[in-house]
């Protein structure tokens, strides 16, 4: 039988009083597989149920209530406790990561944005991938208003993308260098359309339709859930539904009534969707400022998430609290970035 370095780690860490007593939020996006993926939302449903038949074997599976329960009373976490948080709300957390989830019994946290709930439209960044990294000819240059700044971007080559191309840059990640001009527009737009509100995300998409002759569409797979879904999802009481603002704005650029707006409008949807009270969130894009903090504590909520790296240990603040990004790993990659985290 094969012992892991995970396993042996641990075996020594008891064996010398070394109990691991922090806890780690992982934190997901999607359970699927897509052909382009900038940003590492999406795991692979077998890479998924790989990672929580590691979790079943080596950790402690636990509630995000769980740990706050321990923080607010001054006590470590559980040793080995593990949290899965998902953010947004696509409708793969229900079909795809729900039944993996309850086929061994792993409970999670999903944070709605709840204004996307029911839409037929794409969350934005995922409209811009589909215009700008996918397979397609758009006009040779692009002049475009952002916030304030006139901006030019010429396509040249790049302007026709065929498909040996796409297949070529489709692993492409947006923290990299971009390889073709259609990678680099991608970004640029993609940063300045971050700090916009809504109603300016929209218009600028809408232009960007214009000016590529492209209809607007909501690709299945990228679909946020419906209400209804929502209410599918929490049954049974696994998966605990948090909040994650209206329309996932970066809540620092914002006054505190528009970001009052925005905590408070998440928090009420989803209440009036399930029924009962609900006290996670998680901040888009991980920012929050104090005004945010005090939002939160006004609204009675018991714990929130960034997107900061790290573990949670005694004492940590449950309105601040880290998380671990996890990418597509193989079920053996995702036990060994555990075993290192946990040694961490």
């Amino acid at each position: 039988m094969r012992i892991s370095a995970f396993d042996q780690w641990r075996r020594l860490a008891r064996r010398f009083g070394r109990h691991n007593r922090q806890a780690l939020i992982l934190m997901y996006h999607r359970v699927a597989e897509e052909a382009s993926d900038p940003w590492s939302l999406c795991v692979a449903p077998e890479h998924f149920a790989g990672h929580l038949q590691v979790l079943r074997k080596f950790a402690r599976p636990v509630k995000l209530q769980d740990v706050v329960h321990s923080l607010s009373n001054g006590r470590e976490p559980a040793p080995w406790s593990v949290t899965v948080t998902f953010d947004d709300g696509y409708s793969d957390n229900l079909y795809c990561a729900k039944p993996l989830l309850e086929r061994y019994d792993v409970p999670a946290t999903v944070f709605l944005a709840t204004g996307y709930l029911g839409s037929d439209r794409e969350y934005w960044w995922d409209a811009l991938e589909r215009l700008f990294l996918h397979p397609g000819s758009l006009p040779p240059a692009l002049r475009l208003q952002l916030n304030g700044t006139s901006g030019t971007w010429e396509l040249g080559e790049s302007a026709h993308y065929g498909e040996a191309a796409f297949q070529t840059h489709r692993g492409w990640k947006a923290e990299q260098d971009p390889p073709t001009p259609r990678q680099d527009l991608y970004r640029s737009v993609w940063q300045a359309m971050q700090r916009m509100p809504e109603t300016g995300q929209q218009r600028v998409l809408a232009e960007l339709m214009t000016w590529a002759s492209a209809v607007p569409e909501c690709r299945q797979g990228y679909r946020p859930m419906t209400p209804e879904e929502v209410v599918d999802l929490a049954r049974g009481g696994l998966i605990e539904p948090g909040a994650h603002t209206v329309t996932h704005p970066v809540l620092s650029s914002l006054p505190a009534a528009r970001q009052r707006e925005e905590i408070q409008g998440s928090k009420a949807r989803v209440e009036e969707i399930v029924g009962y009270p609900i006290s996670s969130f998680a901040y888009p894009y991980g920012d929050y400022s104090e005004e945010s903090i005090a939002i939160l504590q006004e609204n009675r909520f018991a714990v929130a998430c960034s997107t900061a790296p790290g573990a949670v240990q005694k004492g940590a603040d449950p309105l601040r609290l880290p998380r671990i990004h996890v990418g597509n790993w193989s079920g053996e990659e995702f036990e060994r970035r555990l075993s290192a985290w946990f040694e961490k």
